[in-house]
This record gives structure tokens, C-alpha cells and sequence, in this order.
């Protein structure tokens, strides 16, 4: 009780002073501590330097008090001989902890469960027909193995004074771009859990080669150091030199006689302290997944190196300059750092990973202060990951309160509905998001740290909430950042905003050799980690596996000796239930006892609810609590689970009730988008009324009704679209247009007045394989994106009716080729609609004789089509909603690519 009460004394002292600074304990002006940024002023032209003035114009010290901080850590000059980790230790613990070591910890000791490792789980590709994961993890794959070992190692090799072959990649990883090295660390740690998941034998070899390219590389230097960029990014900011005098210099005068030169790097130190906390953490998951003989002494000697550097800029000066130094980003060095320790027992590891713990932001959060509005969040996330791996490696209580308490105000007060946060890579103001409702939300980062927050925090406490949340983020906010089976082409933003697309933005999709942003580096670990959280051990005398996310898969239970094979009934929107199969083998004839816990989702209810263990049924609990089955598991045993899964509307997380009408619309755990390119009022019926009210599921059958009109013209093959939601016009067909909103402006569904359209998928000449085969004679043209809408006679998009002015009488095309289509007016006999000249559609009627007959050959082609496979398909899981202006086709979020869309919808208009 004394340790803990003299801890949080501490952090309180710390807290206080956090407090007065407010937002200064980050990046000074705080823009800098955006990456986009950061970027931007490294690569910007002359033309730009009146945007930079504006950021750097002015006079600022970190007001940091450094009493206050020498109180926490009062330490005298010494010399390098008479520097006294386990003093230093001490004095940050303070002097009821003196003389402990600082060990104990781990998540045994605790009772926490335990992760199962990746070798152990393999995603099923096919899934029974929903391998989303499976197939998300084998793109990912397909990345990592078009990455080449010397264009990875490239900024290393010279840095280290080694001949460098090939050319190196562009983009962050840009051999002047001082965030350089930054993915390759990433890349280790993608590279060790996808070998881990997979064993793919190229992969392995690859990632190999590029640790020991780095040994070299480290090995040349002779200190330790191993970085894509110099040393003297260090030495210039511990001297507090100018680094980036091009682009700013800030002095201030102290008592009006002593003039400060303070540099706040631009890039320099997110380079300095990131880019090698995701060299040791990917080297170190080389060591710990991977079982490299060479990773663990190379992250020992980069963390003695650092170390060294840590103790001279507090020898020299004071241990404020440290604490000042951690307003940039420096990753999660905590965190690994903690891991470090896990593995030496050296205490100067342990040291080195509370030193860059940020009392400064911990302590506001241990007084449970909601002040992260203002943050980088990117920059604060690893920060508090780390305090949670200070509790697991110390058992130090404040560390997980800290943890609980952020998650819960990230969650309640700065979350999206797909689980993500950030806007512009901060946090805003708590619950007022509605404001924040731009292009440039949510960060892929953040997703990706979040989710490892709520891992922790389930790990200790077992609660349902926590699962719930990570299976949120997973298939919102992780899922949605990969554009379908293009390997290696992700965003940075996953845009929260109405009428918003994923490629259109300040970064848009990225590319495979030219991008490597910091969202790159955590997607490709995001994807090689799928199957990390899905089952988790409960270690003791009689076993206990917790399974939390219904992912198809199998788990080789080593402890338990059993095999668990998950399988997940394929969802539709006219589906009633989520269906999970558990399937149990033995190794031992005799089977082995053990309990399985499975996570009965929050979403769900209880009404129709189900599950059967060998065709017997089991007692349910609650939503929200686990369904916990001890005994003698046997091959052959059989678990069967039947979840209701619903629509439901949930607000905006936003307290000011003139925005209270603005709701995201889920179906079970998945996020709806809606298409739109801005109109958001829904037509809901009323406060009362239930979502299945005014949303319905999309029939599997309205996938035959769908077909895309082309020509031919001028060696460009033309499709029939929408534009602008109100008319039509005939546009080039761009190339790659799957998941391209041209797709779904270029597809159409043909259904006759009063019935479903008779179509049939089959071969014909000149339609194309499976083309639709339009066999109606009346028809609505109702275009895909605009639900409830018909294409009228006067080719205008309008709001769906019985009136003849929206039907079309569809023959066979005037050209004669076969399986070409004309589409006669239904109120105009002998008129159709026609391509004109460029991009115009219009009406034009047949003539007879004269000059008319001349023409009759140009006129019937420009009124045939050809009828080709359509663009776009309507999702398994799509919905109808109504609006007030048009409906709205619902489609999961993660499902869309270049779309446009929205996902929040104002339900009050």
C-alpha cells in the first residue's frame, strides 16, 4: 500500500504540473506533431513558405517547470562513472520503493489470460464462403512478398557507410525524408506474425535477409546505433542547435539577459526516437515470433546505445531536457522498452522504460482529467500501451486505472461508430464529434493502438465490453482500410464526413513503393495479426479458452490438446441470426476436460437466441456475458451457436441537442454506409419507429436485375450513367472500375411495373460471358446508387411511380446484333433513348423515308446497347433506406472501395 501510495504521489505531482501546462506538453506549435504536416513542410516549395511562417512565426518555450520535475528526480551533475541506475530507479519510484528491483510482474503472476500464439491459429481462406479475414490476410501477404530486401535496407546501408544496392522506395521511406527506416520496422514486426500465421517459406527468407542486412549495418557503426538516418539528429537537438533553421528558429529571452535558441526539429526527433522504436519493436518480434538468433542482441545494444545517450543528456543538463524532448513523438519506446525487460531482467531496461512513460499526459489521465482534446493522438496512444505494459511487468494499480480511465473517455466522448477517433490526427473537443465530421477522420493509426488498448484491458478484466469494442474496430476501422484484393494500396484516413469517398482526400489510396506513411506500417501489421485476438488462454491446472470474435478459423490448443475449428454461416441482410460452429478434436482417445468460454456479443438479444452442444440445447446468458461450458471435450464434440442480429440506429457522440438527430445505422457489428455523395436526411417515420421500419433488406435476387449499357465509340467502350443524381450521360469506362463510384453510376436494376424483372444470367453472342439477358417487355431503369428513383421518359432521374413516364418498353436493339437492347419510351412509341454526340443522351424518334432512311443506320446503332456483366452487385449485407429527397442504398462500410458515402444520417428531417 505504501508503494502504491507513494506512485501515485508521484504522478500526482507530475499531474499538477501537466495541468498548468495544459497542451504544452506536446509539440510546440502543437501542428507539428501531425505526420501530414510534417510531410508537407519537408517536400514543400518556395511557393509554400508564407504557409510555414504561419506556423513558426513567434516566440515559445516549453514552460515546463523544472522545479517541479527536480523534485520528481533530483539529481546532481555527475560523471559518467558515478551515474547510478538503480538510484535513478528509486528516486522516479520514490523512497518506499527502495531497494525493488522493479520485477514481479508478468501476466501470470496476475491471473491475466494469455495470449495464443500466432503459429497455433490459421484463418480459413474460404470461410464457407465469408473468408473476409482470410482473404484480407493473403492480400496482405501478397504485399509483403512484392517488398524487395535491398530496396528495404537501401537508407541503412548508407547510412552505415555500406554499398547500397538497387534504388531505394519513395514516398516516407524517401532517402530525404527524415522519417526514412520508419516502415522497415513495421515490416519486421508485419513480417514475423504473417510467417507466424502462414509459415510461408519466401516470406521467411526475405525477412531474414533484411535482419541480417541490418546487423551489418549496426555492426559498421560499432556503437550500437542502427538507423536510416545519422546520429547527429541527436547531437544537434541535445545541444539544442538549430536542426531545421530553413524552416524556423525560435529564440526567447529569459530575465532579459540570457537569449535561448530552443529548435522544435520539425521531423527530426519523430524520426529520432519513432523510427528506432519501430526498429527495436520490429527486431524484438523477430526474436520473440520469429525466433531470430541475431534480433535480441541487436535490440540490447540499440537499447544500451539509447540508454547512453538518455544518461548524458541528464548528466549534462537536467532530467526537464529529457521529459521537454518527449513533446514529439517517440512511439511506444515505453512499451517496448517494458517488453525488453520482460526478456533481460536488466534493470536498466526497466529504468530506460520509465523515463519515457510521459508523466506529463499519464498524470492526466491519473487524476481523470477528459483532456485530450488538443492532442496528438497518435503520438499519446503508444504512450498509455506502455503504462499498460508498466503494470503488467510491475503490477503497479495506478497504471491500469490510468489504462480503464482513457478508454473509457476515448470511447464515450471521441469515438466514431466504426471504433477509430482523430480528426486531423488530434482528438477535438469530448462529444462533439458532429464537428468533426470532415475528410480527414479517423486516422488508420489510431485504429490500430486502440485496439491493442482494449486487447490489454481484456487480457486483465475479462469483460465483455472490451471484446465488443475490438470486434467493433476490427471490421469497421481495420478492415475498411484495404482497397478489396490490391495488395499494398491502403489509407491513412478513413473519412467519417458525409458524401465522403476513401480516395478522395488529402492522401487518398496509397500505392505499394511510393507512399509507406506511418498508416502503411501499422496496416501491414493490422493484416498479419488477424488471427492474434480471436482465442485467448485461461493457464492452470484445468485449462480455459476464452473466445471472443467469431472469425473463421483453427486453434491448435497445445495446453488443452485439442483442436477448436470455427466456422461462420455467411451473412445476408435477410438473415435473422449470426450462426457460429465450434468443432472439437482430441488428440487424446480419452479426450481431455477443460472450460470454453464464448462471448455472447452486446448486439445481440435474447429472443431467438440459441445454442446446442451436440444437438442438446444449453442454457444462454445475457448479452453481454459468455456462455461457459466445462467438461470432458472429446472429438467429434459439437457446438452450435445462433445469435439475433438487428438493425439499430446509435448517435453521434455529441451532447449539444441541436445534432442529436445525426445517427450511424449497424446491422449487428457492422457499420452501414450509405451512397451519397452528401444527402443524408432519412425519412425515419418517427422517433419511435424501429429501424426494420424504414430499412429494408435487399433481395439476393436484385442481383439478376442488374446490367450495364455500353457502346462502342472510337475505340472507347462508353457506359450509360447517372450524373449527378438527376440525369444521364455516357462516360468512358475508367480503367480498374470495380469499387469505383463510375461503376455504380454506370450500373442500373430493370424491373417491370408491379413484378420483379424476368432476367436470366447466360452466355450469348455479343453480350459477353453471363452477361444479363434483358427479357422484359416494360421496365423502370432504376439507377443502383438511387434507390426508389426511375430514369424518366424525359431522361431525367426522378422519384420511382406508376406513372408511364417512367417506363420503357425494352426491345431488341435496332442495330440487329444480337443480344444488344433499344429502350423505347413507355409513353412515346417510336422514340428511344439515344447516345449523341461526346458524352449527351437524349430522345430521338424514328422517321420513315426520304432522307430519314439514310440515316436510319447511325440513328439505330446510337439507340442500341450492348448488355454487359454489370459494374456493380449489391452486397450480401445491403439495405434500403428511405429519405426524404431519394432513398439510400446501406452496404457495409469495409465493403466499399472508391465509393462515395455517408455514415451518419440525420434522422429528424
Amino acid at each position: 500500500m505504501a508503494r502504491r501510495r507513494a506512485a501515485a504521489a508521484v504522478v500526482m505531482v507530475v499531474a499538477v504540473v501537466a495541468v498548468a501546462v495544459a497542451k504544452e506538453c506536446t509539440n510546440i506549435p502543437t501542428q507539428l506533431s501531425s505526420h501530414t504536416v510534417r510531410a508537407r513542410l519537408q517536400s514543400s516549395s518556395a511557393a509554400e513558405w508564407r504557409w510555414r511562417e504561419e506556423y513558426f512565426h513567434g516566440d515559445h518555450l516549453n514552460p515546463t517547470d523544472e522545479a517541479a520535475w527536480m523534485d520528481l528526480m533530483p539529481l546532481a551533475a555527475a560523471s559518467a562513472s558515478e551515474f547510478d541506475w538503480a538510484m535513478l530507479y528509486r528516486s522516479l519510484k520514490g523512497a518506499a520503493v527502495a531497494g525493488d528491483e522493479g520485477g514481479g510482474g508478468g501476466g501470470g503472476g496476475f491471473g491475466f489470460l494469455e495470449e495464443v500464439s500466432l503459429h497455433d491459429v490459421r484463418l480459413d481462406m474460404d470461410g464457407g464462403g465469408d473468408g473476409v479475414y482470410g482473404r484480407a490476410q493473403q492480400t496482405n501477404l501478397e504485399y509483403l512478398l512484392l517488398l524487395e530486401v535491398d530496396r528495404l535496407v537501401w537508407s541503412f546501408r548508407t547510412q552505415a557507410g555500406l554499398p547500397a544496392l538497387g534504388k531505394p522506395y519513395g514516398g516516407w521511406e524517401g532517402p530525404d525524408v527524415e522519417l526514412r527506416g520508419h516502415f522497415v520496422g513495421h515490416y519486421l514486426s508485419a513480417a514475423a506474425k504473417m510467417w507466424a500465421s502462414t509459415h510461408n517459406g519466401t516470406l521467411a527468407g526475405k525477412m531474414a535477409a533484411v535482419v541480417d542486412a541490418l546487423h551489418d549495418c549496426q555492426a559498421a557503426a560499432g556503437t550500437g546505433y542502427l538507423s536510416a538516418f545519422p546520429a547527429e539528429f541527436f547531437d544537434r537537438f541535445e545541444a539544442i542547435r538549430p536542426v531545421w533553421a530553413p524552416y524556423y528558429t525560435i529564440h526567447k529571452a529569459r530575465n532579459a539577459t540570457q537569449s535561448i535558441c530552443i529548435s522544435t526539429m520539425a521531423m527530426n526527433l519523430i524520426c529520432s526516437c519513432k523510427c528506432l522504436n519501430e526498429i527495436m519493436q520490429g527486431l524484438l518480434d523477430q526474436h520473440t515470433v520469429a525466433g531470430n538468433g541475431r534480433a535480441l542482441g541487436m535490440v540490447v545494444a540499440m537499447a544500451d546505445y539509447f540508454a547512453g545517450r538518455v544518461r548524458s543528456v541528464i548528466q549534462r543538463y537536467t532530467i526537464e531536457r529529457h521529459w521537454t524532448s518527449l513533446n514529439e513523438e517517440t512511439g511506444g519506446m515505453n512499451d517496448v522498452l517494458y517488453q525488453l525487460y520482460t526478456i533481460t531482467k536488466d534493470q536498466r531496461h526497466l529504468v530506460l522504460a520509465h523515463l519515457f512513460d510521459k508523466p506529463c499526459f499519464l498524470g492526466l489521465l491519473a487524476v481523470q482529467a477528459d483532456s485530450l482534446s488538443g492532442f496528438h493522438a497518435n503520438t499519446h496512444i503508444p504512450v498509455v500501451i506502455g503504462g499498460q505494459m508498466r503494470y503488467e511487468v510491475t503490477g503497479d494499480p495506478l497504471y491500469k486505472e490510468i489504462a480503464t480511465f482513457f478508454m473509457d473517455i476515448v470511447n464515450s466522448s471521441h469515438s466514431y461508430a466504426t471504433g477509430g477517433t482523430s480528426v486531423s490526427e488530434f482528438w477535438s473537443n469530448p462529444k462533439h464529434l458532429a464537428e468533426a465530421l470532415t475528410t480527414e477522420t479517423e486516422e488508420s493509426c489510431t485504429t490500430y493502438n486502440m485496439l491493442k488498448v482494449s486487447r490489454h484491458l481484456f487480457r486483465w478484466t475479462k469483460e465483455i465490453a472490451y471484446a465488443d469494442y475490438y470486434e467493433r474496430a476490427l471490421i469497421n476501422g481495420v478492415l475498411s482500410i484495404q482497397r478489396g484484393r490490391d495488395p499494398g494500396v491502403m489509407i491513412y484516413m478513413l473519412p467519417q464526413g458525409p458524401g465522403r469517398s476513401k480516395a478522395v482526400s488529402y492522401h487518398g489510396w496509397g500505392t505499394q513503393y511510393n507512399s509507406f506513411w506511418c498508416c502503411y506500417g501499422t496496416g501491414i501489421e493490422s493484416f498479419s495479426k488477424l488471427g492474434d485476438s480471436i482465442y485467448f488462454e485461461q493457464k492452470g491446472d484445468k485449462p480455459g479458452l476464452y473466445i471472443i470474435q467469431y472469425i473463421p478459423s483453427t486453434f491448435n490448443w497445445r495446453t488443452a490438446g485439442l483442436t477448436v475449428t470455427q466456422q461462420v454461416k455467411p451473412l445476408s441482410s435477410s438473415d435473422q441470426y449470426l450462426q457460429v460452429s465450434l468443432s472439437i478434436s482430441a488428440a487424446k482417445t480419452n479426450g481431455q476436460y477443460a472450460t470454453l468460454n464464448v462471448r455472447i456479443p452486446s448486439w445481440t438479444s435474447m429472443n431467438g437466441a440459441k445454442a446446442t452442444l451436440n444437438d442438446k440445447d444449453l442454457q444462454l446468458a445475457s448479452p453481454g456475458t459468455f456462455l461457459t461450458i466445462s467438461k470432458q471435450w472429446d472429438s467429434g464434440d459439437h457446438l452450435l451457436l445462433q445469435f439475433p442480429i438487428n438493425l439499430r440506429t446509435e448517435a453521434i457522440k455529441d451532447d449539444r441537442p441541436q445534432v442529436a438527430s445525426l445517427n450511424a445505422i449497424l446491422f449487428g457489428p457492422f457499420l452501414l454506409a450509405g451512397l451519397t455523395t452528401g444527402d443524408w436526411d432519412a425519412k425515419t417515420g418517427g422517433a419511435a419507429t424501429a429501424a426494420s421500419d424504414w430499412i429494408t433488406p435487399v433481395p439476393a435476387s436484385y442481383n439478376s436485375q442488374l446490367v450495364t449499357l455500353t457502346q462502342e465509340s472510337g475505340g472507347k467502350t462508353m457506359l450509360l450513367s447517372t450524373v449527378n443524381d438527376t440525369s444521364l450521360a455516357m462516360l468512358e469506362r475508367p480503367e480498374g472500375a470495380g469499387g469505383t463510384d463510375a461503376a455504380v453510376r454506370a450500373t442500373f436494376r430493370v424491373v417491370p411495373p408491379g413484378s420483379r424483372a424476368e432476367l436470366r444470367q447466360r452466355a450469348g453472342a455479343g453480350a459477353g460471358e453471363g452477361a444479363a439477358r434483358l427479357k422484359v417487355a416494360a421496365a423502370t431503369i432504376e439507377p443502383f446508387g438511387l434507390p426508389g428513383t426511375a430514369v424518366s421518359n424525359g431522361l431525367a432521374v426522378v422519384r420511382a411511380g406508376n406513372s408511364s413516364s417512367t417506363l420503357f418498353n425494352v426491345v431488341p436493339g435496332l442495330d440487329g446484333k444480337p443480344g444488344s437492347v433499344s429502350l423505347e419510351l413507355g409513353s412515346k412509341p417510336g422514340c428511344f433513348l439515344v447516345a449523341g454526340a461526346g458524352a449527351k443522351v437524349h430522345v430521338g424518334c424514328r422517321t420513315r423515308g426520304g432522307a430519314a432512311a439514310a440515316a436510319a443506320a447511325g440513328f439505330e446503332q446510337a439507340a442500341s446497347f450492348a448488355q454487359a456483366e454489370p459494374l456493380r452487385r449489391y452486397h450480401a449485407i445491403s439495405f434500403f433506406a428511405s429519405g426524404v429527397r431519394r432513398s439510400f442504398l446501406l452496404e457495409p462500410l469495409f465493403t466499399l472501395r472508391d465509393e462515395f458515402y455517408t455514415i451518419y444520417f440525420n434522422l429528424a428531417a
